[in-house]
Formats: C-alpha cells, structure tokens, sequence
C-alpha cells in the first residue's frame, strides 16, 4: 500500500485574517487561502487528490510561511517565486499561470487576461479559473478586476481585495 502524503499545515497571522498554507513534502505551496480552519484546505486539495492523505502542523512549512508573511509585511516580491503545484485542468492551469506575469502593482481585466492566454472569448471560464485558484495571494486573482475598474469576485471578500491591491500599489488605488 503506497505512503499516505503528507502536506504541511501552516497558519499566518495577517492584517486581514488568519491566511493558511498547505505545502506538499518536497516545499511546493498547494493550498493558501484565507481561512481560520482546515476544512477550506481539505476541500481543495480533494480537487487535486483522489487518494487519501493527511494534514500535519508545521512551523513555516520549507520557509514558505514566513515568505508570505513577509509579503504582508512588505516585501511584495517575496513571493514571485515561490514553488507551486495546483492541480487543476490544463485550461486553470494556463489562466493561474498568467496570474503571476501581472506585476505586483499593476491591474488586469478578466478579458486582458482571456486576451493574453489566446481565448479571448473565454472570458468566463478565466473568470471560473480565478475563482478556483488555491494558492491565492501568490497566484494574485485579486489583481484581476472587472473591465469597467470595478472590484469583483475575491474568494477572500471585497474587502481583502481592496487591502491586497492598496498594499501593493503603495496606498494608491489602482482600480
């Protein structure tokens, strides 16, 4: 019977919530998302794993939390880089990968970003992707905004949203 795998459970404190981290044994970041419990893990990593496995606490997971951690408290390029693997279909594959081409900063519609992975008329299911994305924050679907500026759909709510955006741009609205 193969090893159940493991992923490493983190929880980083945020000036907007409680923002937890699953990260698999060999450093790559699965789940981070705005939650206070491990039921919002648990249901994203059951998208991308039929077999059964098991959650752990761990103190900075292969130094991935105090990365984002420092994100929060600044250091808005920390997190450019940080290892991935999502799951998901080839085509939330390709939008959550144009998710880390937008620079921290900066803004994008859901029909840019349909534009720039070649399905311009896909600008729903870019919109379905960025909803499903488990790795919010360094996969940023909160730089992405309606095509008339506004703030739209953020699993983490509006509000967080609006931080996120405020935070990178400096305090200056990009939206």
């Amino acid at each position: 019977m193969p090893d159940t795998p493991l992923f490493f459970v983190d929880s980083i404190a945020t000036p907007i919530g409680a923002f937890r981290v699953a990260v698999d044994a060999v450093g790559r970041l699965c789940v981070a998302l705005f939650t206070e419990t491990d039921e919002l893990l648990h249901r994203y990593l059951r998208r991308s794993h039929s077999n059964p496995f098991a959650l752990v606490s761990a103190r900075d997971p292969h130094g991935l939390s105090d990365k984002i951690a420092a994100y929060f408290a600044g250091d808005l390029q920390v997190i450019n880089d940080l290892p991935v693997e999502t799951g998901g279909t080839p085509f939330q594959r390709e939008v959550w990968r144009a998710l880390r081409a937008i620079p921290c900063g900066t803004t994008t519609s859901y029909g840019q970003l349909a534009h720039r992975i070649g399905h311009p008329s896909a600008v729903r299911a870019v919109g379905l992707a960025n909803g499903a994305n488990p790795v919010a924050v360094v996969l940023p679907c909160h730089r992405v905004i309606g095509s008339n500026g506004s703030l739209t759909g953020y699993g983490g709510g509006i509000e967080r949203k609006r931080w996120l955006l405020e935070h990178e741009s400096k305090g200056q609205l990009l939206f």
